[in-house]
């Protein structure tokens, strides 16, 4: 016969475990409501931006319209431009998470350092295109003014 006497752990161990859980998930948590523990890096200056609305059409598209004078500036074909969908969807979604409506435009910046940046001012989300890679970003550069 096996003594299983010998194969537990012993309890001073099991509950060090458990605190050192707890103590991760604690930091963890408080790190991530804080900000406590990330670099933060200032925006480098704008040289173009514009502000726009993405609105569903009927056929499944969507056109992208001047926020400041209602002008439609470009269009997504249904089935095109997947980057571009998912960027918006993802920011409309934390609007509707918020309670916000679709009233206010988006804010598409280029910056000085090269980097383009889609932001909603409605929930503070901001999405950093050039991390995407220069094809993505470049989806949404057409969209600014051409000086």
């Amino acid at each position: 016969m096996h003594d299983h006497a010998h194969d537990k752990l012993p309890s001073g161990l099991l509950l060090a475990l458990a605190g050192f859980a707890l103590a991760t998930l604690l930091l963890a948590g408080t790190a991530r409501l804080t900000g406590w523990g990330t670099a933060h890096q200032d925006d480098a200056p704008t040289v173009a931006a514009r502000e726009l609305r993405f609105e569903d059409r009927t056929d499944g598209g969507i056109a992208i319209v001047d926020a400041r004078d209602g002008r439609t500036i470009a269009g997504a074909e249904p089935g095109t431009n997947g980057f571009l969908r998912s960027a918006v969807r993802g920011l409309v979604r934390e609007r509707k998470r918020q309670g916000v409506g679709a009233d206010a435009p988006f804010r598409l910046s280029a910056r000085a350092d090269g980097r383009l940046t889609l932001e909603d001012p409605a929930t503070g989300r901001r999405i950093d295109l050039e991390s995407f890679g220069a094809t993505n970003a470049a989806v949404f550069a057409r969209l600014l003014p051409t000086p």
